[in-house]
C-alpha cells in the first residue's frame, strides 16, 4: 500500500468511529430499524463517502446480514448488532458494534467476550503472526467468558471495491500457519451461547451484482446502471433502490436475480438459535509492518 491509499482508509476508519460513537448513544428499544439504517446511511453519505454495503441489524439469534425493507415495522429490541462500512475511492473501513437494549442489560457478558476477543486479538496482531493464533486467542478470549465462537463465520482481507477479498481470519484454532500480507483487514469475533454455528435463514434485502447482463425490462436497465455507477461491486440494499425507484423496483430486482446478474444474500441465524454478539474492526499492516487500527471510536 502506498501512502495515499493507506490515508483514504484511514478517513474511512475515522467516519466509521465517530459514526460508532454516536450509535451508541443513538440507537433506544423500540427504534424502527429503517429510521437507524436512514440515519446510518446520510451520516455516511455526508461524510462524502458512501456505505460500503447496506447497513445491517441483527436481532437476537441473526448474526448477520438483516437489512430491513421499505415499510418494515421491525423495531430494535433485544441484543442488536450494528454492521456497517464505510468507502472512500472504493477503500473501505468495515466495523460492527452489538448493543444490549434490555431492561435488565442481561447481554453484557456475551457482548463482552467478543469486544475481549477483539481487544485481545487487536494486541498481538503483527506482519509475523499466523492466522492459526488469530484464530486461538480469539477463540479463547471467548470461551474464557464461558461462550462459544462462531467457527463458520469470520474476520477477512478487504480489497478495493471488495468487502470481502479472499483471505479469512477465523475466529478458532484452525491449524493455518499462513501469516498476513501487507494489506487491509477485519478483525470479526463472534460470540454465542448457543452451538458455535450458523446457517441461512430468511431474507437479508442485501443483494451483490455478480454477473452484470442487460436486462429486458427499462427499470431494471436504470436500476443496474445505478448500481454500477455508484457501488461498481460493493453490496447494496433493496431499502434503497426502492426508495430512489418505487415499488415496482421490486420485479425488477427479480429479473436481474433470475438472469444471474445479482446474488441476494440471506440473514445468517445461529443453528441453536443462541444469542450472538459482534466485534469488529479494520486494521492496516503496511508494507514495513506496521499496524494501524482504523476504527476505533474516539
Amino acid at each position: 500500500m502506498n501512502q495515499e491509499e493507506i490515508e483514504k482508509y484511514k478517513q474511512a476508519g475515522k467516519i466509521a468511529g465517530d459514526l460508532k460513537k454516536f450509535l451508541r448513544g443513538y440507537v433506544k428499544e423500540g427504534m424502527l430499524l429503517t429510521e437507524i439504517v436512514k440515519t446510518i446511511k446520510d451520516k455516511i453519505e455526508n461524510s462524502k463517502a458512501i456505505c460500503a454495503f447496506p447497513p445491517t441489524l441483527s436481532i437476537d439469534d441473526i448474526a448477520a446480514h438483516y437489512s430491513p425493507p421499505p415499510k418494515d415495522e421491525t423495531k430494535a429490541t433485544g441484543i442488536i448488532k450494528v454492521d456497517f462500512g464505510v468507502c472512500i475511492d472504493g477503500y473501505i473501513a468495515d466495523t460492527a458494534i452489538t448493543l444490549d437494549l434490555t431492561e435488565d442489560n442481561r447481554h453484557k457478558e456475551l457482548i463482552e467476550a467478543s469486544e475481549l476477543a477483539l481487544n485481545n486479538a487487536l494486541k498481538i496482531i503483527n506482519n509475523d503472526i499466523t492466522l492459526n493464533d488469530i484464530g486461538k486467542n480469539v477463540q479463547e478470549s471467548i470461551e474464557s467468558k464461558g461462550f462459544s465462537p462462531i467457527n463458520n463465520l469470520s474476520g477477512h482481507s478487504l480489497g478495493r471495491w471488495n468487502v470481502h477479498a479472499g483471505i479469512t481470519i477465523p475466529n478458532y484454532a484452525n491449524g493455518n500457519l499462513n501469516k498476513l500480507e501487507p494489506g487491509a483487514y477485519a478483525i470479526e469475533p463472534f460470540a454465542t451461547d448457543g452451538k458455535g454455528m450458523i446457517q441461512a435463514g430468511g431474507p437479508g434485502n442485501i443483494y451483490e451484482l455478480t454477473n452484470p447482463k442487460n436486462p429486458r425490462s427499462p427499470t431494471a436497465r436504470k436500476i443496474l446502471a445505478f448500481i454500477q455507477e455508484k457501488y461498481k461491486t460493493l453490496p447494496f440494499s433493496l431499502f434503497e433502490i426502492q426508495e430512489k425507484f418505487g415499488p415496482m423496483s421490486r420485479l425488477a430486482i427479480n429479473e436481474l436475480i433470475k438472469q444471474d446478474s445479482l446474488h441476494s444474500h440471506t440473514t445468517l441465524v445461529e443453528k441453536a438459535n443462541g444469542f450472538v454478539s459482534q466485534a469488529e474492526h479494520t486494521f492496516l499492516i503496511t508494507n514495513d509492518g506496521e499496524v494501524i487500527v482504523t476504527t476505533l471510536e474516539n
